[in-house]
């Protein structure tokens, strides 16, 4: 992790939850299997960020369990719409926000940017 570019990471209770967004994490067996979060973008607009599921938890349903939470928050919040944005070569990370019910909205810059309609 490059510390000058993830500077919530310090102290994510401050840098999500004290500013009124939402920071989801997942346990599997006590252990931290995976986190993500949705954060204010514009008005009626999420992004959904910091999604990261532990290599030994992949492929068992807990990137799809963050992302449905998040949706839920989402709507829950009253957002009508949710983005993202991944490396345009993370298949597996495209193939669950696709799964997901997310769209391709465009690719830039090595990124794949996706929404979905609340």
């Amino acid at each position: 992790i490059d510390e000058g570019r993830n500077p919530d990471l310090d102290d994510i209770a401050a840098s999500y939850a004290g500013r009124g967004h939402r920071f989801v994490v997942a346990e599997v067996g006590g252990e931290l299997a995976g986190t993500g979060a949705l954060v204010a973008e514009a008005p009626g607009v999420g992004q959904l960020v910091r999604m990261s599921v532990g290599t030994r938890f992949r492929r068992r349903g807990v990137g799809r369990a963050l992302v449905a939470s998040l949706v839920e928050a989402a709507r829950s919040q009253g957002l009508g719409r949710m983005v993202l944005e991944t490396n345009d070569d993370w298949d597996d990370a495209i193939g669950l926000y696709l799964a997901c019910g997310f769209a391709e909205i465009g690719r830039a810059n090595g990124e794949v940017h996706l929404g979905l309609d609340l």
